[in-house]
């Protein structure tokens, strides 16, 4: 039982440090800050929209698309890190799967380009 709590005890200490670090830049942040709020900087932002508006206005579409194209690039970017640690690992049939991968996606991102997804007019 001694043992497994000395394995656990840096992860202990990295714990209470940042907890420590945390409390420390939101303490000096409240003490060093100006806080001279005023009625439009405590209202609600919506996007670049006004707060209060008609709730079926129509608005573009362009956000959601932007979005979820992040999304899906950033995806990328996370299943390549493991990938290159392990690449050593997995040989050439995990290369060649990263391949196909990296494909299927460099096609979606070339379909949404010449669709002109990605221009913001």
């Amino acid at each position: 039982m001694q043992s497994v709590l000395g394995d656990y005890a840096p992860v202990l200490v990295f714990g209470a440090i940042s907890v420590v670090i945390a409390a420390a830049m939101l303490g000096m942040a409240l003490l060093c800050g100006h806080q001279k709020p005023y009625p439009e900087k405590v209202t609600a932002y919506e996007c670049g929209f006004e707060a209060f508006d008609d709730t079926r206005r129509r608005f573009d579409v362009r956000f959601y698309l932007v979005a979820i194209l992040f999304i899906i690039f950033d995806l990328e970017v996370a299943f390549l890190f493991p990938w290159a640690v392990s690449l050593s690992r997995i040989g050439l049939f995990g290369f060649l799967s990263m391949l196909g991968f990296l494909s299927v996606l460099g096609i979606g991102f070339l379909y949404e380009w010449r669709k002109g997804a990605l221009d913001w007019d």
